[in-house]
Formats: structure tokens, C-alpha cells, sequence
């Protein structure tokens, strides 16, 4: 006879399995005014988003010929943080530049 440990019981404790998900990214995108300094959008590149002289300067030249652009792509918090803060610094400046967001 096979003799069990009082108070273990006979249970078995299955293994439970998590998947990682992904977060969902979220583009932040620059639209056209006719305020806006070309000069100053290339600094909200080159400050909020990281990006070098040249590509902040090529992302500026497609908000200007296409009337938007995208500035970066990121999960949902950070990509409404940059949008605010774009939003706030061209206040700030006195300038009507938009940032907005939408699903990648």
C-alpha cells in the first residue's frame, strides 16, 4: 500500500501558461499648417522624437508637400505623451501645430 503525507492531499497543480502580448502601437502623426516654421517642426523632430538633422529634416519636407507625416511609432501612452508634448511646445512658440495619433 502506498502511504501519503497527512495534509498534502493527492492534488496536482497544473501549470498555468501566460502568453505575452505585444502592446498595440500607436502612430503619431504631424499635420501641415501655414504658421508653422518649417525650422520648427524640424526641432520638435530632432527634441521629442530623436530623430537625426536628416530625418527630421525629410519627415518636415513630407508633413509640408503631403499635409501629414509620420513622426514615430509607439504603444499608446508614450504615443499620446510625444503628441502632447508636441502640442505644448508649439503653443508655447506660438504656433498651431497639431501632432495626432492612430492605431498603426
Amino acid at each position: 500500500m502506498t502511504e501519503t503525507t497527512p495534509g498534502t492531499g493527492d492534488a496536482v497543480k497544473e501549470r498555468v501558461r501566460t502568453e505575452k502580448r505585444e502592446p498595440q502601437l500607436f502612430k503619431v502623426l504631424l499635420l501641415n499648417d501655414d504658421y508653422t516654421t518649417m525650422e520648427f517642426v524640424v526641432h520638435v523632430l530632432e527634441a521629442v522624437f530623436q530623430k537625426s538633422p536628416a530625418e527630421a529634416y525629410q519627415v518636415m519636407m513630407h508633413v509640408h508637400v503631403h499635409g501629414r507625416g509620420l513622426a514615430g511609432v509607439y504603444p499608446w501612452e508614450v504615443a499620446e505623451t510625444k503628441a502632447e508634448t508636441v502640442i505644448s511646445m508649439a503653443r508655447e512658440a506660438g504656433f498651431p501645430l497639431k501632432a495626432v495619433t492612430e492605431e498603426a
